[in-house]
């Protein structure tokens, strides 16, 4: 493919953003070239700090240099992020300090296997006050999204990206800075709502394509943050459908379980609306091509399909694998 991988775009984006501002430092805990770090250390060798095999200590020096004014930003897969959990809840989310977590490696990886698959980041960064955790459907959206991390002084964000190139979309001049917590409708329909996070997207307008000459009207929204939830889009799509499917590339306790709480505590689940949460299965996917992953994990465009005419009723004989799909 003609498309920059995820890992070069986040690299010169964030090279965009810190020869507007001197106060963007970038930090890796020994992956400098698995984190396109090396790319931002070439221009800025004073301003990039390899902390070696300690995401600990890489996390805290975070939180160091965003107490003391400066903008850093944290690269490290999300399988290794897991490592320095205490220090982000400890030191960073607990001070509301802005630190910047590029989660690299986001979701399955394929031939590495499950040692560094990004599985649970969503689950485990989600569920901290305070933090705004994004993750972009296309490299144009991460992009934007390395800007918006920027932009938030207030407090501590996230944005996740998978390994491998992008989608070959368009690329904008630079990076625009997102209205946080606020998702986007790709397409409209009126009887089914299909709601991505991250890079599940390109599936989902696929699924919505199928649907559509089965003659069910399909809506798809690209929901951009797990967290702060876009409450005001999520209440639109159940009320305005009956079917209701969230996407995403991670496991449960991520994102469409964020959905399905807000659902309930809003009184959306009342009414009768079909909800299905798609995450990875309950099993660690030995290594494989993302794509082979994504199918055994249940995730691409027919298991979409499949969950959509099982919860409508008329799903009998697809392919949809019982507790997988």
């Amino acid at each position: 493919s003609n498309a920059p991988s995820y890992t070069r775009v986040f690299a010169e984006a964030l090279v965009r953003e810190a020869e507007e501002d001197p106060r963007v430092v970038a930090i890796t805990a020994a992956m400098p070239s698995g984190t396109g770090l090396d790319f931002f250390g070439k221009r800025f060798p004073s301003r990039t700090f390899d902390v070696g095999i300690a995401e600990q200590h890489a996390v805290t020096f975070a939180a160091g240099l965003a107490g003391a004014g400066m903008k850093p930003v944290c690269a490290i897969y999300s399988t290794f992020l897991q490592r320095g959990y205490d220090q982000v809840v400890h030191d960073v989310a607990i001070q509301n300090l802005p630190v910047r977590f590029a989660i690299d490696r986001a979701g399955l990886v394929g031939a590495d296997g499950p040692t560094h698959a990004g599985s649970f980041d969503i689950a485990y960064l989600a569920n901290l006050p305070g933090f705004v955790v994004m993750a972009p459907a296309d490299e144009a959206e991460l992009k934007h999204m390395v800007a918006t991390s920027i932009a938030i002084d207030d407090a501590p964000s996230a944005f996740r990206f998978p390994r491998g190139d992008g989608e070959g979309v368009d690329m904008p001049e630079r990076g625009l800075v997102l209205p946080i917590g606020k998702g986007r409708i790709m397409r409209e329909g009126t009887k089914v709502a299909l709601l991505s996070l991250g890079t599940r997207l390109g599936e989902c307008l696929k699924a919505a394509e199928d649907l559509e000459t089965r003659g069910l009207s399909t809506t798809v929204a690209d929901a951009r943050f797990a967290k702060p939830l876009d409450g005001d889009l999520i209440a639109r799509l159940a009320r305005e459908h009956e079917v209701l499917v969230m996407v995403e590339e991670g496991a449960v306790g991520g994102f469409g379980s964020h959905v399905l709480q807000f659902l309930a505590q809003n009184g959306h689940l009342d009414r009768g609306l079909r909800v299905r949460s798609m995450v990875l299965p309950d099993s660690f996917i030995q290594h494989d091509s993302p794509s082979k992953m994504y199918d055994e994990a249940g995730l691409n465009a027919p298991h979409i399909v499949a969950q959509v005419l099982a919860a409508l009723g008329t799903g009998e004989g697809l392919e949809a694998r019982p507790g997988r799909a």
